[in-house]
């Protein structure tokens, strides 16, 4: 099981990365199986190829991730962390306020994440 620094140094690898532009340095953080759910209860993208396509996607609109608080890990393979998508939505700038948790691997690859968010937690700003 990966430590707990471990997995929150590949979360912050994964915010790094994902404003770099860097997809490719995104999807190396998953392992090939991956599942991917953003957000929950929406359909799961699922292995390397459909987690390549989101994140081309979402890297592609310009979103921005910031930090809210410091990456949370646990006793078990599970780390977890809350942060701001700064996006133009609709035409609007807008904040997405996310929790995602991601399950880890023996590797410390992700296997799934989860992004916890609904509609009421996109704030379009002046």
């Amino acid at each position: 099981m990966p430590s707990e620094a471990q997995m929150k140094e590949a979360m912050q690898a994964y915010i790094d990365a994902f404003n770099a532009g860097d997809v490719a340095g995104v999807v190396a953080l998953y392992a090939d199986d991956a599942t991917v759910e953003d957000p929950v209860g929406s359909d799961l993208h699922r292995g390397r190829q459909a987690i390549e396509t989101f994140y081309g996607y979402a890297v592609g609109t310009g979103a921005r991730l910031s930090l809210d608080s410091p990456i949370r890990a646990s006793r078990s393979n599970f780390a977890a962390m809350a942060f701001t998508v700064s996006v133009t939505y609709e035409g609007q700038p807008s904040q997405f306020r996310v929790i995602d948790v991601m399950e880890f691997n023996e590797a410390g690859k992700f296997t799934s994440m989860r992004a916890f968010w609904g509609n009421s937690d996109i704030v379009q700003m002046q």
